[in-house]
């Protein structure tokens, strides 16, 4: 089961939904907005901002960001999708 951190609920917080670990074996987090499930985020095979800061430090952390970033342009700025609840919430 995937631990949510402090950062990622705040994440959550500033966006009015609330996260909770994934029902889905292949996925971290499961997005709520008013108690009705929106998404699944985050698979559980890679690492995420909160991996990278803690195992690597700040500095690599923000360069995988960016890389995330880049590679995800197309779909985690469509609000409301679970590729933007992923990079708001877990990058």
């Amino acid at each position: 089961m995937y631990k949510i951190t402090p950062r990622q609920k705040r994440n959550a917080d500033a966006l009015g939904v609330t996260i909770k670990p994934s029902t889905l074996k292949s996925k971290k987090l499961d997005v709520f907005k008013n108690g009705i499930k929106i998404a699944s985020i985050g698979a559980l095979g890679y690492k995420d901002y909160s991996i990278y800061l803690a195992e690597n430090g700040l500095a690599f952390a923000n360069e995988r960001r960016r890389l995330y970033q880049i590679r995800h342009a197309n779909d985690r700025n469509k609000k409301g999708t679970a590729g933007y609840y992923a990079d708001k919430i877990l990058w």
